[in-house]
């Protein structure tokens, strides 16, 4: 059955979950505030990299049931249902800013037909739904809470074939008409209370942002005693109470949803009266790891007045996203100890870190530096020339914060190797 969808914003979240529907037969239209933006997608160029959307975003254009205009009121008169898919960005005392989501449904508000559902599709605090409610001032309109559940890389594909959709509302008839908006999508639909489902966004990233500080609390121990991180994961792994995922030793955890869900599950825990004191731990240590790898650099090259070959930009592989990178995090923090820091990577061509210059290649990265350190996980690092690397080198040393290269290969071309848990 086709639906008519509204989709407010058209960023990560909100340009997939348009594509992603208009691919399941919906006639979809996505609407922004950005006239340049809207201009591009119209034209079928896709401006963050995440794969298959382009091609997606394509079918839709190509098949006439997916649409871009300017302004949200342009959107919404004949939709059925309205996708809220804004930024919700973190304040600076770790709670989500919910400024654009208020504001988008107060405007959206006077020009809904009598019927139509709001889903709440962004990451938002506990009692969104009521706030949005509250905005539109229409009984006459339910608001649904319909969390997403992308990774970055991989949202295409964690939209078609979700572990579960997740959907909180009091009025179950319009959960039932969300629902079925999935139809043909093979998966688990989990229908619950608003607060609930709003709870299960932020429990499901807080819990996978503790396993990964949890994982390199282990490889630090790892180094203490003189044990192969990537050994002692492997083992825990097979535990199916445990498994393999997110058993991955890096730099740190970041990225448009780690650092600001966790932060602001601390907030809400802490508004209702807990203390969330386990997950303030977690954040803590994520934020020492950044200091790790930095001093793991130091350990082999004086930082004031060295050169850094920093290879990996983006927050993690498969895509362009630099938001709260652990590379620009370390980057920073070479910088600020008196270091010259030359990055690259595939997908990024420019950031905003004062002291870092972005190169196009990762040869030139490395050409005269002191130290080579690996912070995002591009394939691409893998199949590197060793020897044209300590060609280019001034000193060979190489800090894998990402565990990627393989080791015996490294240190028989001279370079010192440090990994993370592993030496």
């Amino acid at each position: 059955m086709t639906s008519k969808i509204a989709v407010i914003g058209t960023g990560y979240v909100g340009l997939t979950t348009g594509a992603c529907f208009a691919h399941l037969g919906h006639d979809v239209i996505c609407a922004d505030i950005v006239p340049e933006k809207i201009d591009r997608l119209r034209n079928g160029d896709v401006p963050i990299h995440e794969a298959g959307l382009t091609e997606l975003v394509q079918e839709g254009l190509d098949t006439g049931r997916l649409s871009f205009v300017l302004g949200a009121e342009h959107a919404v008169g004949e939709a059925e249902f309205i996708y809220l898919c804004v930024p919700t960005p973190q304040s600076a005392d770790g709670s989500a800013d919910l400024s654009y989501l208020q504001s988008a449904a107060a405007e959206i508000s006077p020009h809904l037909q009598p019927g139509a559902i709001v889903v709440n599709k962004s990451t938002v605090p506990v009692g969104s739904t009521r706030l949005v409610e509250q905005a539109m001032r229409r009984s006459d309109i339910p608001v649904v809470s319909n969390p997403e559940f992308l990774r970055e890389g991989t949202a295409v594909d964690d939209f078609l074939n979700p572990d579960r959709v997740v959907i909180g509302a009091d009025d179950q008839a319009a959960a039932g008409r969300v629902a079925a908006l999935y139809l043909g999508v093979r998966a688990p639909v989990m229908v619950t209370d608003p607060a609930s489902a709003e709870t299960c966004k932020y429990a499901a990233n807080a819990f996978l942002a503790t396993k990964l500080s949890f994982t390199n609390a282990i490889a630090a121990v790892c180094e203490a005693v003189g044990a192969d991180v990537n050994d002692v994961l492997l083992g825990m792994g097979y535990d199916h109470r445990i498994g393999h995922e997110f058993l991955r030793p890096g730099p740190g955890w970041g990225g448009s949803c780690f650092p600001k869900d966790s932060r602001a599950i601390i907030s809400i825990a802490e508004d209702a009266g807990y203390d969330f004191a386990l997950m303030r731990g977690v954040v803590t240590v994520n934020d020492e790891q950044f200091d790790r790898i930095v001093r793991k650099v130091g350990s082999v090259v004086p930082l004031e007045g060295a050169t850094i070959a920093l290879l990996g930009l983006a927050f993690k592989a498969g895509t362009d996203d630099t938001r709260e990178s652990p590379a620009l995090a370390v980057a920073r923090r070479l910088v600020a100890a008196g270091a010259t820091v030359r990055g690259y990577d595939p997908a990024v061509t420019e950031v905003d870190v004062d002291g870092l210059e972005v190169v196009d290649d990762a040869y030139a990265a490395c050409d005269g530096a002191n130290a080579l350190v690996i912070a995002t996980e591009w394939d691409d690092f893998k199949w590197l020339d060793l020897d044209k690397i300590a060609d280019a080198m001034a000193d060979k040393h190489i800090v894998d914060a990402r565990n990627l290269l393989d080791r015996g290969a490294v240190k028989r071309r001279g370079f010192t190797y440090q990994g993370v848990g592993r030496s």
